[in-house]
């Protein structure tokens, strides 16, 4: 093996290893909001046998109208009805949060995709960091990634659009100019060659304030 493959080699186990870590912040920013969840869940529980022995039921009502709000507040969850789809959408989802920026995602996928897991994660997960990492150089209220996914015919379609700060990203060859440094760059050439391999089209666009990729990648 020559030194070039070693060089490549070495670069692709250390974005593996940032992936696998990134991975596991993920999930576990994802169980303590599960554990939160439960714990609030045993208190909404004692305060209503509370009101229940002192039979106010009006109080009851009102406690269940507050909570019927607030579970439409929180409720994160994105079903796509495709479990794997759903289970990177909701671990970026909710990194994004975290982080106090606004998702707002639309997504609707087949049980059956003709593209693997892995294939699947880098694309989805590359796609959220950039716009995570380009989001956290905002305010807070201007913090805004928007997620569209459909089929459209035979093709699987990937839209992905964030805000942000200053003018318009300046493009290099074929791709935008990357600010996270040597890794980030290295996740886009990963979208790429994945999404040239599966013979599919990619599109990034940056206008005044926001920036869009756009893929598609064929099914049959």
């Amino acid at each position: 093996m020559g030194f070039f493959s070693k060089k490549i080699d070495k670069k692709i186990a250390s974005y593996q290893k940032e992936l696998m870590e990134t991975h596991y912040r993920e999930v576990d920013n994802m169980y303590r909001q599960i554990r939160g969840w439960r714990h609030d869940y045993r208190n909404h529980i004692q305060t209503m046998k509370a009101y229940a022995a002192l039979e106010d039921w009006e109080a009851i009502k009102r406690y269940l109208d507050l909570l019927d709000d607030d579970l439409a507040t929180v409720d994160t969850a994105i079903k796509t009805g495709n479990p794997m789809t759903d289970a990177i959408l909701n671990s970026k989802i909710s990194l994004a949060r975290s982080k106090n920026i606004q998702v707002v995602a639309d997504a609707n996928i087949p049980l059956k995709l003709n593209l693997s897991e892995i294939d699947l994660c880098c694309i989805i997960g590359n796609l959220f960091d950039n716009a995570i990492e380009a989001s956290m150089k905002l305010p807070e209220d201007q913090r805004v990634i928007r997620v569209y996914m459909d089929m459209k015919n035979t093709q699987l379609y990937i839209s992905f659009t964030n805000f942000t700060a200053g003018k318009k990203m300046k493009k290099e060859g074929k791709r935008f100019r990357s600010t996270k440094g040597e890794g980030h760059g290295f996740g886009l050439v990963r979208i790429d060659a994945i999404v040239e391999r599966l013979d599919g089209y990619i599109s990034r666009n940056s206008e005044d304030g926001a920036f869009t990729t756009e893929i598609l990648l064929p099914q049959v």
